[in-house]
């Protein structure tokens, strides 16, 4: 039987399959990108697939607290595009 990998989305704090999840990432030059292959180099911080968790995310500042730096208003629309 094969493992899977789990991953925790930093706005609720839930264990989930890394399939279900979002990554961001902060790359190595600072730039803040959605990595949907999950191999980008830098730091990274998952979020759930639904529309309720980026927004909350966005209000609350929590992915600029787990990337150290400012997220860009484009990196929330495309996450709420892959959501819908």
């Amino acid at each position: 039987m094969k493992k899977i990998p789990m991953r925790k989305c930093v706005v609720t704090q839930v264990r989930l399959p890394k399939k279900e999840l979002v990554r961001i990432v902060r790359t190595t030059n600072h730039t803040v990108e959605v990595d949907l292959t999950g191999k980008l180099n830098g730091r990274g911080a998952y979020l759930q697939k639904k529309k309720e968790t980026v927004e909350l995310a966005m209000k609350s500042k929590i992915l600029s607290r787990a990337l150290e730096c400012e997220i860009p208003q484009e990196v929330y629309e495309e996450l709420l595009k892959i959501c819908d």
